[in-house]
């Protein structure tokens, strides 16, 4: 399951007051804060991560430092609390490097932690993000705390502004993530029945993308993965094995699998859109005639839409509908899941009442809608933020038939955001929403759709 740990909000929250950024998205994309940033801040040329020979920290004349003072400061100290529905509370320390350009825009965030989880102990996390322009980014992230928990997650796009007439994605990720939970499939599993596993997966992927236009693209998706459910982290949940020990999927398996996806994309951005529309259309197949160890195919379809409001108010919809036609061969861990922060095509929809993958099974239904409201404009460790709140109400379900009805037996969920911005790229937040098993928080980086 693809998953940057919850702490990284943290991370983007105090680095978006110290970033150059644009308070009015209708500010003309070459206008640049009046600003100038800390002469702690180091400038990207300063550091490569691909070059050892830049890997030394800048000079810092400390005779100019005041504790009084954090435009002064040669990094910036951040306190980590994280709190996640699955993986419970971690608390650290971590310091956050960033890279700036001669524009004074973000080109990249350096951010190790050292932290302590309430059940996985102790651990740390190693992470670089890299912004060098619009159309392309990257990031490195790697992390173990004492307790099973372990993780890679490398990830390198370009051409997302669809300017070329190809685009490309290329990610590694591995992953033993103690945390999960399962409940059962279907609509109406019980909270009652909670059961804890570990995902041990490894998996390549591999996206390339033929631009007709700016707007209009084709692309081809390649995932081989590989999976493992083991035993959990937590003994006060009770184990998969032990709850559910008929489910299909327990021994693990390995899928490549093949998309195809058609996409209309007019939005303002890709990272922070305050206008426009992104349509999607996808089919998915995994075969044993070419290296599964399962068979199935999946296709559906999204929406995104963006109205803007003022120079303040964005309201954000999505739509989102999976149907995969199988006769109960699909393991619970390639089922779509509904539940949490995330909204990832194919593999994982939001529904922020509840934590992640709390619904699983073939077909998978949710809308979403929020007020993304721009309330706060300051400058702060000498450069420019923006702060946004963003109520929002959403609701779905997941179903095991192809002929249900997506607008039944839903899920209701409401709540509130807090999103910290450092524009063109970068978007922190926290959202907590209420469910019908009460509240849940999440934390991290980009918007959940």
């Amino acid at each position: 399951m693809r998953r940057i740990l919850a702490s990284l909000i943290l991370i983007t929250t105090f680095a978006i007051v110290a970033a150059t950024a644009r308070a009015d998205s209708s500010t003309p994309a070459t206008t640049l804060a009046t600003s100038t940033p800390p002469a702690t801040v180091p400038t990207s040329s300063s550091f490569s991560l691909l070059d050892p020979g830049t890997w030394s920290m800048p000079h810092y004349d400390w005779q100019s430092f005041k504790i009084q003072d954090p435009n002064s400061w040669p990094f910036i100290p951040v306190p980590e609390v994280a709190t996640d529905p699955n993986g419970g509370v971690t608390y650290g320390v971590l310091p956050v490097w960033l890279f700036t350009d001669d524009k004074n825009e973000i080109t990249s965030i350096f951010a190790p932690d050292i932290n302590s989880n309430s059940t996985l102990g102790p651990g740390g996390n190693f992470r670089y993000l890299a912004y060098p322009s619009s159309d392309t980014n990257w990031y490195a992230v790697a992390g173990a705390q004492e307790t099973i928990a372990r993780d890679v997650d490398i990830d390198y796009q370009t051409g997302r502004q669809h300017k070329k007439w190809w685009s490309f994605e290329g990610r590694f990720f591995f992953e033993k993530d103690p945390t999960e939970r399962f409940f059962g499939t279907g609509n109406h599993s019980h909270e009652g029945n909670q059961s804890n596993y570990t995902t041990k997966q490894i998996y390549g992927e591999a996206i390339f993308g033929i631009n007709f236009s700016d707007r209009l693209q084709l692309s081809m998706m390649e995932r081989p993965r590989y999976v493992r459910i083991e035993d959990g982290g937590f003994t006060s949940v009770p184990s998969i094995f032990k709850e559910f020990p008929h489910v299909k999927g327990l021994n693990g398996g390995s899928e490549v699998l093949s998309q195809w996806m058609l996409q209309y994309d007019s939005r303002d951005s890709v990272d922070i859109p305050r206008a426009g529309t992104l349509a999607r259309a996808y089919y998915g197949v995994a075969d044993r005639r070419f290296g599964s160890s399962i068979s199935y195919n999946r296709f559906g379809g999204e929406l995104r839409q963006y109205y803007t409001v003022g120079e303040r108010i964005t309201f954000a919809g999505h739509v989102f509908n999976e149907y995969q036609p199988v006769n109960g061969e699909i393991p619970f861990w390639s089922q779509a899941r509904l539940g949490g922060d995330e909204s990832l095509l194919t593999d994982q929809e939001t529904l922020r009442g509840y934590g992640a993958g709390r619904f699983i099974d073939n077909n998978l239904f949710v809308m979403n809608v929020e007020m993304r409201t721009r309330v706060w404009d300051k400058t702060i460790f000498g450069t420019h933020g923006i702060f946004e709140l963003a109520p929002f109400a959403e609701a779905g379900r997941v179903a095991h038939n192809l002929s249900f009805n997506p607008f039944s037996e839903l899920h209701p969920v409401g709540g509130i955001g807090l999103r910290a911005i450092a524009e063109p790229f970068v978007v922190g937040f926290v959202d907590v929403g209420w469910g019908g098993e009460g509240a849940a928080v999440f934390s991290g980086i980009n918007y959940p759709f």
